[in-house]
């Protein structure tokens, strides 16, 4: 008797991201993958529980290999012996900036991936809860990221301070890089990090009042 055959589960996932990025999410179909990967419906369906589960695991799988990149090249940039730390915290800063262009070489079918699944049309589908609840606590891990690098720059952990790491690790990646729609080159690059040095010249606002700095939860 022949022996079943033993299916990657990591080629699942990569029909799942070629498939939404060719044809948008739409075209992810357990019917689909299965043609595309030559696994049964009934295999996908019971490692996956679910199209929303596979999907939402492809989503996680490509968030994961961005924060990876990002936490690493932060913890780079902070671990140089450097008697300036302002300037190892404003190199981590910078690094968090560009890793959206490093993930973008490195791992090009889940960036684009990334950029063709917003995570909302994902938990608005048939998530599965465990699913559902480890997409949301990657919002914790990035405010981490921010406080923490808030904290290395200027010693503080409150809203105005964090809002600046996040406008220089979002804010000017998103539009100096990915609203392009095209590969980040060398020049793209290079723009964005003098824009990420330009910002942290200043320092953030006073901290405002209680309320103010609770208007985004952080």
């Amino acid at each position: 008797m022949p022996r079943p055959r033993v299916h990657d589960l990591d080629d699942v996932l990569d029909a799942a991201e070629r498939l939404a990025v060719e044809g948008g999410p739409s075209a992810v179909t357990l019917r689909a993958v299965a043609a595309a990967t030559e696994m049964s419906n009934g295999a996908i369906y019971h490692a996956f529980g679910s199209r929303g589960g596979l999907v939402g695991r492809a989503w996680l799988r490509a968030a994961h290999r961005f924060l990876d990149l990002q936490q690493g090249s932060v913890e780079e940039a902070l671990g140089q012996d450097r008697a300036d730390g302002r300037a190892a915290a404003v190199d981590a800063v910078v690094a968090a900036a560009d890793t959206p262009a490093v993930f973008a070489e490195r791992f090009p079918q889940s960036s684009r991936f990334l950029l063709t699944v917003r995570r909302d049309e994902l938990l608005g589908s048939d998530v599965p809860e465990d699913v559902a609840d480890e997409l949301t606590r990657l919002d914790s891990v990035l405010v981490e990221l921010f406080v923490r690098l808030a904290r290395a720059l200027w010693g503080r952990k409150d809203g105005r301070a964090v809002e600046v790491i996040e406008a220089c690790v979002v804010g000017l990646p998103t539009g100096l890089l990915l609203q392009a729609k095209r590969k980040p080159d060398a020049a793209m690059r290079q723009r964005l990090e003098t824009a990420v040095r330009a910002v942290l010249t200043l320092d953030p606002p006073p901290p405002g009042k209680r309320h103010d700095s609770n208007k985004k939860g952080i």
